[in-house]
């Protein structure tokens, strides 16, 4: 009738809503976690490719730099709309303080790309750098990190995470010169395995920071 407020929905009219993605997501973890505790290839490689299709295709969702930015300054997706988002941001978090780097490992898009082309492209073409040289290389991430919340916070511009995270050819936006420099670090990755990974992702190294300082606070 006329003048009537509309009630706001329920939750569980909101859940009802949002079933589907939450649905397809826990069938995602359960896949995920079953591969990694039996320590299937064969699932493994099934987890990869489902990430790519599903979480890089179909959703184009990723822990980005971008998440780090809302989180520092508490700006998150709105609860009772997001609750896909929040399930998959908490497995995140969960799993990277229990076992590591398995988000990285088996749940980032483009990290499972990249490890499909290790399962593809011979191991004799690839160069295995010196251990004492990654150790050190492997602050860089690190840095880009730093780097990159210091001009968030100076300018509050989010968009310099295109320049330091290849997640957006997922949703296929994007300029010449920035396909170019993804198509680089592809090629580059065929001869050093997960290079961006490894050496250059923040969001990786922000993951990094969170486990070990939540680790150490539990010794």
């Amino acid at each position: 009738m006329w003048g009537e407020e509309e009630l706001p929905p329920t939750w569980a009219e909101l859940i009802r809503a949002q079933s589907g993605d939450l649905l397809l997501f826990v069938a995602f973890a359960a896949l995920l976690l079953i591969g990694f505790r039996r320590r299937s290839l064969p699932i493994k490689i099934a987890t990869l490719v489902a990430s790519v299709l599903y979480l890089g295709l179909y959703k184009s969702q990723l822990i980005s730099v971008v998440n780090v930015f809302g989180l520092l300054t508490w700006n998150l997706p709105i609860l009772q709309y997001s609750l896909g988002w929040y399930l998959f941001a908490t497995f995140t978090l969960v799993s990277t303080v229990l076992w590591g780097r398995l988000y990285c490992g088996r749940m980032c898009a483009f990290g499972a790309l990249t490890q499909l082309i290790d399962q593809i492209v011979p191991r004799r073409w690839r160069y295995q750098i010196p251990l004492r040289i990654e150790r050190r290389v492997n602050y860089i991430k690190y840095g880009i990190l730093a780097a990159t919340l210091g001009y968030f916070f100076a300018t509050k511009d989010i968009a310099a995470f295109r320049y330091v995270e290849p997640f957006w050819m997922f949703t296929g936006r994007g300029t010449t010169p920035l396909w170019i420099a993804v198509g680089v670090l592809l090629v580059a990755s065929v001869f050093v395995s997960n290079l961006y990974c490894r050496l250059l992702c923040p969001t990786g190294a922000f993951l990094g920071i969170v486990s070990n300082q939540i680790g150490r606070a539990h010794v």
